[in-house]
């Protein structure tokens, strides 16, 4: 995740396909799988994992997840999907951490504790008041920030770690996702694309972003070249004490590292946090036409649009029908574009669609005149160089 203050990162010529496949898959004492990848200097994914069915008669969900450390110095990603405790939910997690991994390695186990003593062993999803499910998952979110940062002020070394989190709450009849920071959440419904989440940024014209600009400069705080403080550019997060309590020590930290006055520290007067992990909740139906959901870091979103994700996908589970093999495809394609962050993906298949009857998908016809138009090109070029030369 591209939070800090941009600095040089090493390179590593790592493709996917050289990473070690390894994770920890282990059965809960009610029946319920519990699924954590294993920490690893690159990669990390398993099988598809087909959960309980939350109803009689329904295909199972079908589970695809891939973790790769692609450029980055450190794996600071985690993972999470479990299927016990919920009353026939699975709960499933991305976490994107920030200044090191041990906020995220506190939140693996802490947030799904908290989030399923909130929600009562979920007998609040299956009763279906959205209001009580939403007051429940923030006061979760809350919570576990609160005991967050107390472990990170007695952890004893400097620790200005954070971490954004997605996570999903399914059965296969509905949905409820609790979101705070900048990876994304979208939806399959007969091939058209749909966003469940927006991202916390402190910039661009979004409505999100545009309140989460307000909301930090109400607080106290202030934007600089799209970062808070000049310094992160996620405006929700779990931890990040610099940003909450120990805001008075970074002001003058950033003053004894000259990167404003002391005249300027004088002006400034914090009326709240500008990083908070109060998170937007979001119900989604999964009516008969919903085929997928994929959860994922910004590793993956901030080098390929929603829409072509899931193109790639479908397209993917067309050939094969294997949710594992079109995840671990799709990081892939993360990888070969570029990616210079950790990716994360989770893929949640519903299991209504016979995707061998799918048919091919076809192009955008302006798309495929311009691909044409192109090719068409290269060759005349290629042509004219053959007889010049010859």
């Amino acid at each position: 995740m591209a939070l800090l203050r941009p600095h040089l990162h090493r390179f590593h010529s790592n493709s996917l396909r050289q990473f070690s496949s390894s994770s920890k898959t282990t059965a809960d004492a009610g029946g319920g799988l519990v699924i954590y990848p294993t920490y690893g200097r690159h990669r990390c994914s398993a099988i598809a994992i087909d959960a309980p069915s939350s109803l009689t008669g329904v295909t199972p969900i079908r589970w695809g997840y891939t973790s790769v450390q692609g450029f980055r110095d450190e794996m600071e990603d985690d993972i999470v999907i479990r299927s016990e405790a919920l009353d026939n939910f699975s709960f499933a997690a991305v976490f994107d951490g920030h200044a090191g991994s041990s906020s995220v390695q506190f939140l693996r186990e802490e947030l799904y504790k908290e989030c399923v003593g909130a929600l009562q062993v979920g007998s609040l999803l299956s009763g279906g008041d959205f209001a009580a499910i939403k007051e429940a998952l923030i006061k979760a979110f809350e919570s576990v920030d609160q005991n967050l940062l107390k472990w990170l002020e007695t952890n004893g070394e400097e620790d200005e770690s954070g971490s954004t989190a997605t996570v999903m709450l399914i059965r296969n009849d509905i949905s409820f996702i609790a979101h705070i920071g900048d990876s994304c959440a979208v939806l399959s419904r007969s091939g058209k694309i749909e966003e469940l989440t927006d991202s916390h940024r402190p910039y661009g014209s979004s409505k999100a972003a545009i309140q989460e600009v307000k909301r930090i400069k109400d607080a106290g705080g202030w934007i600089v070249n799209g970062r808070i403080c000049g310094d992160i550019a996620v405006s929700r997060a779990f931890g990040d004490i610099r940003f909450k309590t120990k805001k008075n020590e970074m002001l003058k930290k950033g003053v004894n590292e000259g990167r404003w006055s002391e005249k300027f520290v004088s002006r400034i007067d914090f009326k709240g946090d500008m990083v908070v992990a109060t998170p937007d909740i979001y119900q989604v139906p999964l009516t008969s036409d919903v085929e997928f959901i994929i959860l994922a870091s910004d590793g993956l979103w901030d080098y390929m649009k929603s829409s072509d994700v899931v193109s790639f996908v479908r397209e993917q589970l067309r050939k094969h029908g294997n949710v594992q093999l079109a995840c671990d495809a799709l990081a892939q394609v993360a990888l070969d574009r570029r990616s210079e962050d950790n990716i994360s993906i989770i893929i949640a298949d519903l299991g209504r669609t016979e995707w061998k009857n799918l048919p091919v998908q076809r192009q955008n016809m302006v798309v495929e005149l311009v691909q044409a138009a192109a090719t068409v090109g290269v060759v005349t070029v290629g042509i004219w160089m053959t007889s010049f030369l010859s």
